[in-house]
């Protein structure tokens, strides 16, 4: 039983490092506190450089990132599925209301 621990142990460090060592600049990425960045840079055995918004590029160590994911941006999105409906104003959602607006209540009154 200890040898079937030990072995998906050495599996999942063997995994850890191969995923290390295959990433490159432009490939998104999950940390494992759940932030999702891209690589800029590489290069170092230690630390990598991660883009959290454009401009915005912070060093982290290597052994932070836990999975390379799917970029969903570049999903490519059909003209004919877009819907271009204008959404109703909040002016117009108002006047739809059933809702009786209650009066307001007088300051320094305590009403019990």
């Amino acid at each position: 039983m200890m040898f079937l621990s030990v072995r998906k142990q050495k599996r999942a460090i063997a995994d850890q490092q191969s995923l290390q060592n295959s990433l490159a600049p432009g490939d998104r990425v999950m940390t494992t506190s759940g932030l999702y960045a891209t690589v800029v840079d590489a290069e170092d055995d230690t630390t990598i450089l991660l883009e959290l918004a454009p401009g915005v590029t912070t060093e982290w160590v290597r052994a932070a990132v836990r999975e390379k994911v799917k970029d969903t941006a570049d999903e490519d999105v059909d003209a004919d599925e877009v819907d271009e409906t204008p959404a109703p104003s909040v002016a117009e959602k108002a006047n739809e209301s059933k809702a009786e607006i209650a009066p307001p209540l007088e300051q320094g009154k305590n009403n019990r």
